[in-house]
This record gives structure tokens, sequence and C-alpha cells, in this order.
């Protein structure tokens, strides 16, 4: 941001209300494009961004000492949708996971493009890395973490570093070569069902919606003219408390068909959606040739390693899922 000459919010207050001169009075030109992580990441992190207000995240220690102090967020509140939002809610939640996955640099200034990443498939804890370096030729490995550090709570499920990223990256240029020839079909098949089975099950789930919302109109409307009815004096209070609990029960049966039939229906769109934006994603990423952070975190939410099974001829198998995002494990 130096060389794009942006200035800090910091630099803004202060040319704008004189604030923080005690910082940038008298400083150089570039003070006011020193952009820190700490201002980066707090943007970063912003809901504003994607349309959201948070409230209630500071408070005066007193009302006699007006100091700012920062709330824990379990009393923050969030209204949604407050405003238009600037980038989207999926960019936002790739951003946060990026940040809580942040990858610490190696010895060698290198970092593992698989941090935060592979899981243990039995105990669910991330898989430390580490180095074999008393080997003739030493190799990068992974290892369940809650087995090493002397816990010992869950076995090894040791798998070397470019086994994983062998398997992994096959995987992506197989996907990535069935979206280039034929996104529809691969779609058809990530949503395991042909267009006429879809179709079948919406058409019958928008006719058994439109009969119960029918029905619940009926009810409402048996159930007014009942109460006037008995407001009237034309029915006894037996019947009207007898045919009172039998409406309201058909109502709060209704209410629920109603809720898990928009909740279906909603269900198959939602996961049609998800099925377009990863194929339009590995669109993309024209067959890789390499791994790389961000091409992991872009496609891939979760790796799962299962502890290897050795065969009696010495032979070594070992299962690892890949979760993709928007549409998780997929055959």
């Amino acid at each position: 941001m130096v060389e794009e000459k942006v200035p800090t919010p910091g630099w803004l207050n202060f040319q704008r209300y004189g604030t923080f001169a005690n910082i940038y009075a008298g400083a150089p030109e570039e003070k006011a494009y020193a952009w820190t992580i700490a201002q980066v990441k707090s943007i970063l992190k912003e809901e504003t961004y994607i349309g959201h207000s948070v409230h209630n995240k500071q408070t005066n220690i007193s009302f006699k000492n007006k100091k700012k102090v920062r709330k824990p967020k379990e009393e923050w509140y969030r209204v949604e949708n407050t405003h238009e939002a600037i980038i989207s809610e999926d960019v936002f939640r790739q951003v946060q996971e990026q940040i809580c996955n942040r990858r610490r640099r190696q010895k060698n200034g290198t970092t593992q493009i698989f941090s935060g990443l592979v899981k243990c498939a039995d105990c669910g804890w991330s898989l430390a890395y580490g180095v074999n370096s008393q080997n003739k030729n030493p190799y990068a490995h992974y290892h369940c973490s809650k087995y090493g550090q002397g816990l010992h709570q869950c076995s090894m499920h040791y798998i070397r570093y470019d086994v994983l990223y062998a398997y992994v990256l096959s995987r992506l240029q197989y996907w990535s070569v069935l979206a280039q020839q034929d996104g529809d079909k691969l779609l058809k098949r990530l949503l395991n069902a042909s267009d006429k089975e879809r179709n079948t099950a919406r058409k019958r789930q928008t006719a058994e919606l439109k009969k119960a919302e029918k029905r619940k109109a009926e009810v409402d409307t048996l159930f007014a003219k009942m109460y006037e009815d008995w407001s009237a004096g034309r029915i006894t209070e037996y019947n009207f408390n007898m045919l009172s609990e039998k409406y309201q029960g058909e109502q709060r049966e209704l209410d629920a068909k109603i809720e898990r039939l928009h909740e279906a229906m909603e269900a198959a769109a939602q996961t049609a959606v998800d099925a377009e934006k990863w194929i339009g994603l590995m669109k993309q990423y024209v067959n890789p040739t390499e791994l790389t952070a961000e091409l992991l975190n872009t496609l891939i939410e979760k790796i799962l390693v299962h502890e290897a099974v050795k065969s009696e001829d010495g032979s070594r198998e070992q299962e690892v899922e890949i979760f993709y995002r928007f549409i998780g494990k997929i055959e």
C-alpha cells in the first residue's frame, strides 16, 4: 500500500480532526501509508463489508471514566442485511478461515500449503507437520497431533507429505478435466440424480405445498367462523373447545408440513447452486500442475487422513477423504 500511496485511517483522522498528532505531526510522508498487519486484519474481519452491522462491541469503563474497553464477543449483537454488501459472504468466510488457519513460517522460510486443512479421520485433530532429517534423503510427513506431544490419545495416522501432495493434485486434476469437458454432465453427477428425477421430486413437493397451504387457509377460515358462532351463542362452549383443539392441532401439523416442504425445496435449490459454484471454481483452475495454499483453500474444505492398514505382504493402504467446498465429499 506504500507503493500505491493508500493513506491509513489514522492519517485520515489526523488530517480531518487533528487526532493522533503525536504520531503523524512532523512525520515523513511515508508514515501516512504505513499500514500494519493488525490494521489490515481488522478490515478483513469487518462484517460491515458483507452488509451486516455489529453493535455493542465496546463500552466505557464507567460514567466517570470514558476510556473505551472491548466487550466479549458473546455480548455483541448483529443485525444482518442493514445495507448493501460490497463482497460476498462466501469470499468473506474463506478469508476468515484462512486467517484462523494462518501458516507458520518454517525455519527455511517456507510455509505449509496444507495448514489447517489436514485432519485426523478418527479424533478430528489437525495433523502435525514434521521432517525426518535423519534419513539419507530427508522427507516431510504428517501425523496426528493428539498422538504426538506425549499424549498418545490417538494413533499415528502417519502420511508422507509427497504422497498426500500427489494424491490431492491428482484428484483436483481429475475434476478439472471433467469440469472443462462437460460441466453439465458433471453437475448431474454431483447432484446424484437425473433431471427427470429432480423435476419429478420438485413437482411433487410443489403440489404437496399448494395442497397444504390451501387446507391451512380453509382451517383458518373455519376457525374464525367457529369463533364468531361461539361469540354469537350459536354453539356451546363445550363444542367450541372441542373443535378449537381439533383445528389448532391440524394447524400445527399443516404449519410443520409447510415448513418441511419449503426447507426441502430450498435445500434442493441450494445444492444445485453450490454444485454450480464449485464447478465454476474448477473451471478457473485449468489442469493444475502444482498445489498452492490459494488453490487448496479455494477448492477444499478439509482432508481427512485415516490410519494406514498393513497387509500380510507388507504393503500399506491408506484412505484419504477430500471434502470440497460447497459440495462436501464426492466420489
